[in-house]
């Protein structure tokens, strides 16, 4: 009944060529996700090849389709079948209904492994966990959409506590790594959850903490034998841990409530919006932690006592989203001064609540069910108020993956042209933007986007993190002519570059140029 209720989900707010899109469209993806095509339809164009997630016609030396958040999870899944996906196909679309699917499983999977396996908390938890606002809010982002990674890990923690096995911490070992090949984040979230197990057992004390920190220690090895094998070391972002915090209001802060429609904007102190620290826990959830929190009060400090290992852990995501710069409302409230080098990696720190996010869900929700009389309707009834909370975030979300941007190129006239070439170079090159060139990027992004159609190799690349720092080499690039067999893409920024350039012709905007 969970996958029934994810799959009538995705049907509702997915439209079908979302899901299985057309090779050409006449209209265009925009930000991220236009990113997660681009890199997905090159990577399952190429042949198999070591290392194994290089999309190699894509940019100069290629790309690791990882640190272009293609998901490489889900794309060695497509790749595997790819004699039977058409020309140009990404799975993009289709790993946002995957997911969905998977969510309301992933919960009902996570309360059984807390003791509860009656029907009306299970339906009561997969309406919940269909309707966390944190989760729907991420669908720009679809790597981050994986949240059913998080209830997994909190399930498989449950049971390694409950019924330490060799099969619980085998699943947990697999578990780690997929969830590194969805998003290092998560992967990193998946460790913290799975690393309370021993930590709950030591402190019981329990003899098995031992077995279970092999365990653990196992699963963080084995993400850290696949960063080093896949190529995820190494590369950097932009840094700015603390900018994108969670504000100690964000779980309250009913932003995007169908219960407080005037509130439609995240809480911030920072200047950078709030946006990764959105963290509105939803009505139906407040209700039911008010309700243990109130009417049951000594349960929940059993249930603290029991677990305090995944209690301190999640202490711990909620410092490390927080950040040093610590946010109530719109101000700053304390700052504790640089941070440590190595949290810059965790530019947006807020997304670390969401493991807390779900434990407070399964744990409440659990609670109810067992300790009042009329626990399991009264669940139901807290998944139903989550429900219509979310309507707001599920709107969004629909009209999202609804809209459809036209070209603001010429595609109808440049595809043939990127259909004879061997090769497209565009310019300016990713490198070459300054950082206030916002309108720049979305341009070569689209252009990005029209060439993957037909997987040509190109020169430039979208990166979340760059395996080296890029260099910007367009003026070596515009001083020698194309070469036979490449086409260039160039728009007016980059004009004064080519001097009198010769062979080109205006397509729209921009100048187009053949070599041979």
């Amino acid at each position: 009944m969970a996958a029934l209720l994810g799959v009538l989900a995705a049907a509702w707010l997915l439209p079908r060529d979302f899901v299985l899109p057309p090779a050409h469209p006449d209209w265009r993806s925009l930000g991220d996700i236009a990113q997660h095509i681009i890199a997905q339809r090159s990577f399952l164009a190429e042949p198999w090849g070591w290392p194994p997630l290089v999309a190699r016609r894509l940019g100069e030396g290629g790309t690791n389709i990882a640190l272009a958040d293609g998901i490489p999870l889900f794309a060695l899944l497509l790749k595997g079948f790819r004699s039977l996906w058409p020309p140009g196909f990404h799975g993009i679309g289709l790993w946002h209904a995957v997911v969905m699917v998977l969510q309301p499983l992933a919960a009902v999977f996570a309360l059984r492994c807390a003791g509860e396996s009656r029907l009306l908390p299970a339906l009561g938890l997969a309406l919940a966990a269909l309707s966390m606002p944190a989760w729907l809010a991420r669908h720009g982002h679809a790597a981050l959409m994986g949240h059913f990674l998080l209830l997994l890990a909190l399930g498989l923690s449950l049971s390694a506590v409950r019924r330490p096995s060799v099969s619980v911490w085998t699943w947990a070992v697999v578990l780690a790594v997929a969830a590194l090949l969805v998003h290092p984040y998560l992967a990193a979230m998946v460790l913290a959850v799975l690393g309370a197990a021993p930590l709950t057992l030591l402190l019981r004390p329990d003899r098995r903490w031992l077995a279970a920190a092999v365990g653990a220690a196992v699963a963080a090895g084995a993400v850290g034998l696949a960063l080093a094998l896949l190529g995820y070391l190494g590369a950097t972002g932009e840094g700015g841990y603390g900018n994108y915090a969670l504000n100690l209001l964000s779980p309250v802060w009913p932003a995007r409530s169908f219960f407080f429609p005037g509130i439609t904007r995240e809480i911030d102190a920072t200047g950078f919006g709030g946006w990764e620290g959105y963290a509105w826990l939803g009505l139906g959830l407040i209700a039911a932690l008010a309700l243990v929190l109130v009417g049951r009060l000594a349960a929940v400090l059993v249930v603290v006592r029991r677990h305090a290992g995944l209690a301190v852990v999640l202490l711990g995501l909620t410092a490390l989203a927080i950040t040093h710069r610590v946010g109530l409302g719109e101000h700053v409230v304390l700052d504790l001064g640089p941070p440590p080098g190595f949290l810059e990696q965790f530019r947006a720190s807020g997304r670390f609540f969401w493991p807390v996010l779900y434990g407070l869900l399964i744990g409440s929700f659990a609670l109810v069910a067992r300790t009042f009389r009329s626990g399991p309707v009264l669940v139901l009834l807290f998944g139903l108020i989550q429900v219509i909370d979310a309507a707001p975030n599920r709107a969004a979300l629909a009209d999202w993956a609804s809209r459809r941007a036209p070209w603001t190129v010429e595609a109808d006239v440049l595809r043939p042209l990127i259909a004879d070439a061997e090769r497209v170079t565009i310019l300016p090159s990713w490198p070459c933007i300054p950082p206030e060139g916002h309108a720049t990027r979305e341009r070569v992004q689209e252009l990005l986007l029209l060439v993957s159609e037909f997987v040509k190799p190109t020169n430039t690349m979208q990166l979340a993190r760059w395996p080296e720092p890029p260099l910007c080499r367009d003026a070596e690039t515009a001083a020698v002519p194309p070469v036979p067999g490449e086409l260039r893409l160039i728009l007016p920024e980059a004009r004064a570059l080519l001097g009198g350039a010769r062979g080109c012709r205006e397509v729209g905007a921009l100048l187009v140029c053949r070599g041979g």
